[in-house]
């Protein structure tokens, strides 16, 4: 029995022995690996990091275009603006590209759809919408390189940096395109800081193509108050038919004489000519490009010799033409008829400045609206058409049957002695020695007549002007004149009884012979739909039966509510009667002048 345990005891241990040994060969096998595979690691790793100096080494000695990237960019980029930066910089993980511009100017710029679907839903819809864009790289024609450059920047970083004016207008187009409105926003803020008479015609026509109304307008007030030099401009030769017409159409422009407007009609039409490869030679081609222009020129406010002179020589005019203008220039009476179409407008767009304008002093006035565009404000001409729409009536709080609350001026010591005592208006001398100030005010409201007149744009400077008599002698104290309306850019009014804005104003008092009697430049606080009461430096002695004008200058941009008002006022038994003489000529938007302020003994 032993013998038997004993030879299964050696079989098994032979058998242990063998496995032993067998296991212990895996092992060493195994471990022989590993220590190979260690190995193998460790000199690729310092294979690797040579290979990294030399190519930092080399890295150092080249272009920035041919730069290495860095596999650690991600640590040296604190905000989310500088990763996107480097995105757009290197190209790297873009996973879409366009091809931008026209032949041969095109490039290939390379983005990433999530970028850009994030900030447009209009990249949004081309990259994950249902008819998403199959082609790469995808075509962009109607976009410059630059343009889009600079929309991708602002895209990956928030920044936008605009050079130049003709930069901004081709963003903007993009910005409108992609639908980035904070984008346009930045744009014509831009252009509007960047206004100048050199830009106004390219601005108001880049305003008028991409619909905003609020910059197109001030580009137009631009071009009507500074015509000559705008026309002296080599970028007048540049402008679209459109706008040659459009200049054509005011009522008023700042021109010497209608023949400045002539010769610049002919040098755009030369220009044109010389665009479409035509012969600016031919008058059948000079005729051929500016469309209706002639019929818009008032050659019957030329004398003969301006036109004989300038128009009558031009190759713009048939001779037949010519001299039916001419002989309708020399005799008012002749038989001979103007061309058919052509303008029988005698009145003078032309507006020389008055003497009173040119003694008011310019002064700045500060942003306008989005952006900016500081101008001078200088009264503006008298009889200057703006755009008009629909009224909306303004109730004044004050009652012209009633005189109004007794307020007395401290402000107002030895003024009133200083009233002036000329022939034709004798002051008693008891009255320079009365603080007329202190006395109580009254106020002419003028009750309005219908509630259907137009309300007026004012586009930079505007004026109102009203004659009146009175039939017993009184002393003009001041005026008062509507506040603005609040509107908004599709020209809906809301009332904000809270909201202010600052109203800066200018009035005169000018007797029969336009002399100025006295004036003052008036800045304050207004609210919205409300009135505005400007004091004379003075007050002004003004007798019975006697002709006086004031007027009002507004320099703020906005709507004001006019009204057609009575032509009769009766007010503590004295008598007014106003708009004496002929309408835009002795009084223009008489019904912003809504009251005048007054005392009397």
């Amino acid at each position: 029995m032993s013998n038997g345990n004993s030879k299964i005891s050696s079989n098994w241990l032979a058998k242990w022995q063998k496995s032993q040994e067998k296991w212990d060969s895996e092992r060493l096998k195994a471990t022989t690996k590993r220590k190979e595979r260690d190995v193998s690691i460790e000199c690729d790793s310092r294979t690797a990091c040579n290979e990294l100096e030399d190519l930092d080494i080399r890295a150092s000695k080249r272009p920035r275009s041919e730069m290495v990237l860095p596999c650690d960019w991600q640590v040296t980029t604190q905000k989310i603006a500088q990763r996107g930066q480097y995105l757009l910089e290197t190209g790297q993980w873009s996973d879409c590209k366009f091809i931008v511009g026209q032949e041969p100017h095109q490039q290939i710029i390379e983005g990433h759809k999530v970028f850009l679907a994030m900030s447009s839903p209009v990249f949004e819809a081309m990259f994950y919408g249902a008819m998403a864009e199959k082609n790469d790289p995808i075509p962009i024609r109607d976009v410059q390189p630059e343009a889009f450059k600079a929309l991708m920047e602002y895209i990956y970083t928030d920044r936008v940096d605009l050079g130049s004016f003709e930069l901004a207008c081709e963003l903007c187009y993009c910005a409108k395109k992609y639908m980035l409105p904070f984008l346009v926003e930045e744009c014509t803020k831009f252009l509007w800081s960047d206004l100048s008479l050199k830009k106004a015609c390219r601005a108001y026509e880049f305003a008028k193509l991409f619909e905003e109304p609020i910059l197109m307008d001030k580009c137009m007030q631009i071009i009507c108050s500074k015509t000559d030099e705008v026309l002296k401009e080599s970028s007048w030769e540049e402008v679209e038919q459109g706008t040659v017409l459009t200049l054509l159409d005011q009522e008023e422009l700042y021109v010497s004489s209608e023949t400045v407007l002539f010769n610049a009609l002919e040098r755009w039409a030369k220009a044109e000519c010389n665009r479409k490869s035509l012969d600016s030679s031919d008058p059948k081609a000079l005729r051929s490009v500016i469309g209706n222009a002639l019929t818009k020129i008032r050659f019957l406010n030329l004398t003969p010799k301006e036109f004989a002179e300038g128009p009558g020589k031009s190759a713009l005019l048939m001779q037949e033409e010519a001299f039916s203008i001419l002989m309708n220039i020399s005799s008012p009476n002749s038989k001979v008829q103007m061309p058919e179409g052509f303008s029988m407008n005698k009145v003078s767009r032309s507006k020389a400045k008055s003497d009173s304008d040119r003694a008011f002093t310019p002064v700045s006035i500060g942003p306008l609206g989005v952006g900016a565009y500081a101008s001078p404000i200088y009264p503006p001409p008298s009889n200057l058409i703006m755009p008009v729409r629909r009224s909306f009536s303004m109730e004044c709080p004050h009652n012209s049957a009633s005189p109004a609350l007794f307020v007395p001026d401290t402000n107002f010591q030895e003024e009133n002695r200083e009233v002036q005592n000329r022939e034709s208006q004798e002051v008693p001398n008891e009255i320079l020695i009365t603080n007329i100030r202190d006395r109580p005010k009254f106020y002419c409201l003028r009750s309005t007549l219908s509630r259907n007149a137009q309300d007026c744009r004012n586009y930079d400077v505007m004026d109102s002007s009203v004659t009146f008599t009175v039939d017993r002698n009184i002393f003009i104290l001041g005026v008062q004149v509507p506040s603005q309306l609040w509107s908004t850019s599709d020209g809906e009014l809301y009332d904000f009884a809270d909201v202010t804005y600052t109203e800066v104003l200018y009035a005169h008092l000018l007797d029969s012979d336009g002399t100025r009697l006295t004036y003052t430049h008036y800045t304050t606080k207004a609210h919205f739909r409300d009135s505005v009461e400007i004091s004379f430096n003075r007050p002004v002695y003004i007798q019975k039966n006697k002709l006086y004008k004031v007027g009002v200058v507004f320099n703020k941009p906005g709507w004001y509510p006019n009204n057609i008002c009575a032509q009769r006022i009766n007010c503590e038994n004295i008598s007014f009667t106003y708009n004496i003489g002929v309408n835009g000529i002795d009084y223009v938007r008489d019904g912003l002048i809504r009251s005048i302020v007054f005392t009397y003994r």
